[in-house]
């Protein structure tokens, strides 16, 4: 069995070895909020994300067999390698615990109250995120190209974004001059963010730029047929809110929600649907009057080559 610092040792080899491609790739595409490293070693079951200047690293849950003032020295141990190997000072590396999920149901979930909140950059727009307070940090880096796909599609368009969380996919659209952006979550707390990050970015129109706190499901019952030219729709994998009217499971549930969403849009209208749900199937031929293509590859960063278990597809409602 190898000593703990052997077993050190090989975690620095490989950060060292990762850091050295992934860090070459971000610096050629001007990336700068990456992931670095997703538990690559069994026993360093981490995720590591560059956010700027600053790393979130994130332990995910396990059986580790260490009591708590081992399992302390232990993450020591490892900061001060992350800290060496990508040259970050340990005062700016964030440190949560969290559990390997099958989807985003966790994001609403509020862990702290430091308020560890930070701007950065992707793509020449600014986003707020906070690496203290939630299990997630308010941008998810995985669809950093799916993002610019909606950007480049947007100009003139009216555009949906269901889930919406911080408004990412908001902020990309207005920056792809969209005509509209009606910007949809259950959570105020989110909703607030994401205009924040409008603001952010300068989009003040209140006019053109919309947020409503609603119930998806319910919204999409009662939404304006034939109206929105684009629409993003990418759900937790399973939610039971009090707020919401029933509770929501993606694989259950998926055919109604993209079949309303279809409605929703105009012919020709696109919809971006994406879901983290390990075993997710998509019943294609339940879905009326539209071409499917999935785009899960072609939506796959750099940094989540052969990690990423999330879908995406591309959907287009026939003329």
């Amino acid at each position: 069995m190898a000593s703990n610092e052997e077993k050190l040792q090989m975690f620095s080899n490989r950060l060292t070895k990762v850091y050295r491609h992934r860090s070459k790739i971000a610096k050629r595409q001007h990336v700068k909020c990456y992931r670095l490293y997703d538990h690559d070693l069994p026993e360093f079951p981490f995720a590591i994300d560059f956010y700027e200047d600053k790393l979130n690293v994130s332990e995910y849950r396990r059986r580790h067999g260490m009591a708590e003032e081992e399992h302390e020295q232990w993450m020591s141990e490892s900061l001060q390698v992350i800290s060496a190997i990508t040259e970050v000072p340990v005062e700016n590396i964030f440190m949560r615990q969290r559990q390997r999920k099958a989807g985003r149901q966790g994001q609403y979930e509020k862990i702290d109250s430091a308020k560890s909140e930070f701007v950065v950059h992707e793509n020449d727009l600014r986003f707020k995120i906070n690496l203290s307070d939630y299990l997630d940090t308010g941008l998810f880096l995985d669809h950093r190209i799916t993002r610019e796909m909606v950007k480049k599609e947007s100009e003139g368009k009216k555009v949906l974004n269901l889930f919406c969380y911080t408004g990412s996919f908001s902020v990309y659209a207005a920056a792809g001059m969209a005509k509209e952006v009606l910007s949809i979550d259950l959570s105020n707390t989110y909703l607030q963010w994401a205009e924040e990050n409008m603001l952010l970015n300068g989009f003040k129109d209140e006019k053109k730029y919309q947020y409503l706190q609603a119930d998806v499901i319910q919204y999409l019952q009662q939404s304006p047929k034939n109206y929105f030219d684009l629409v993003i729709l990418d759900p937790p994998t399973f939610s039971n809110s009090k707020r919401m009217k029933d509770f929501m499971d993606i694989q259950r549930d998926h055919v109604q929600l993209i079949n309303q969403c279809l409605s929703a849009l105009k012919p020709a209208g696109i919809l971006y649907f994406s879901t983290n749900y390990t075993r997710f199937k998509l019943d294609a031929d339940n879905i009326s009057r539209a071409s499917i293509k999935d785009i899960s590859k072609a939506t796959t960063p750099f940094d989540f080559e052969g990690k990423l278990n999330r879908q995406c597809f591309r959907i287009i409602k026939s003329e």
